[in-house]
């Protein structure tokens, strides 16, 4: 009887932990796709052959395309902030490295993402949730140096933060500047410093 009592969590740990891992899979798969077509309008079909299971099995978990589409969302937005959150506040060189490594990995793909929003508006509730993201990891990143500011010079402090780590700062040193990853954190470094003296 007592063999029988540890058997059966174990086996309840063991089948929830194999659905985790099957719900892991199919985001993953929604996500790829969708970074590969930067479109919402995503098959359940393929998601479910990618992801290795039933289309069934997507809809049993997640529902149609829409659910799919919001909980690949929030899957992908969690996992960037997990990553961003690595940056300690205060720390502007530390918090550099952080923001290069999200954009070495997903720069290009953020910057097709909004250059498709013109023409696909479904594609603006991610560029919205990115913009939130982004400026959130900026106001906690730099809280100590924007402590103590006066209102009005903390929200242009913190607009100059922000527009300093955005995409399209990257985008300017490293891609059309064509700088190293080194030279651009450099840069970054610099300018972020640069700035924070003027308080």
């Amino acid at each position: 009887m007592k063999s029988e009592a540890v058997v059966r969590p174990y086996r309840m740990t063991a089948r929830a932990d194999a659905a985790e891992r099957t719900g892991e899979r199919i985001l993953e798969a929604a996500t790829e796709i969708f970074w590969e077509r930067l479109t919402p309008d995503v098959s359940l079909d393929e998601v479910a052959a990618r992801a290795g299971v039933s289309v069934r099995t997507v809809i049993r978990r997640f529902g149609g395309k829409e659910q799919l589409f919001a909980a690949a969302s929030r899957w992908a937005s969690d996992r960037v902030g997990s990553q961003r959150d690595q940056a300690v506040p205060g720390d502007i060189p530390g918090a550099v490295v952080v923001l290069l490594d999200h954009y070495e990995e997903y720069g290009s793909r953020v910057l097709g993402l909004m250059a498709a929003e013109a023409t696909m508006p479904s594609l603006n509730v991610v560029v919205v949730q990115g913009r939130e993201l982004h400026w959130a990891w900026c106001e906690r990143v730099f809280a100590p140096q924007l402590a103590g500011l006066h209102a009005s010079v903390r929200r242009r402090r913190l607009a100059q933060y922000a527009a300093l780590c955005d995409v399209y700062t990257w985008k300017l040193l490293r891609l059309d500047a064509d700088l190293s990853r080194r030279q651009t954190q450099v840069a970054l470094v610099e300018m972020l410093t640069s700035i924070t003296k003027e308080s």
